[in-house]
């Protein structure tokens, strides 16, 4: 005996149903904002299991399906069903169409401001003072 597993199908809104509102809202959360680029990145479909691991964060499988929801709901990915694995595509092409210009600048920023916290974190190699050199 097989046991068909059914699952609720996915809401994903027109493009006319987008808002700036509502993408600013899903890309206010630092792990969502960095799903998000990786997927536009990638410019291919992602696993959701491939971001179990978001800026060196591991993310419970619970709460990475509700940042994937935020993100679907927005209308910023499409999700389909490959067998038990769900896949993310970017539906940046539809978007740059109703708000040109509006993913290519968050995802900018978002690139200078991560870059700017990976120096924040960067140790600085410090030089003796002169009173630390005078004590040798």
């Amino acid at each position: 005996m097989t046991t068909l597993m059914l699952m609720r199908p996915l809401f994903h809104p027109s493009i006319e149903g987008i808002t700036v509102e509502g993408i600013l809202h899903a890309l206010s959360d630092p792990v969502r904002v960095a799903i998000y680029t990786d997927i536009v990145a990638q410019q291919c479909s992602q696993n959701c299991s491939t971001f179990l691991t978001v800026s060196d964060k591991t993310i419970p499988k619970s709460t990475l399906s509700q940042h994937f929801r935020a993100l679907r709901e927005a209308g910023l990915i499409r999700g389909e069903w490959h067998g038990v694995e769900m896949h993310n595509t970017s539906r940046c092409a539809e978007i740059e169409q109703r708000f040109p210009g509006l993913i290519r600048a968050i995802v900018n920023a978002h690139a200078i401001q991560s870059a700017g916290e990976a120096r924040a974190k960067k140790p600085v190699a410090r030089r003796p003072t002169k009173r630390a050199a005078a004590n040798k």
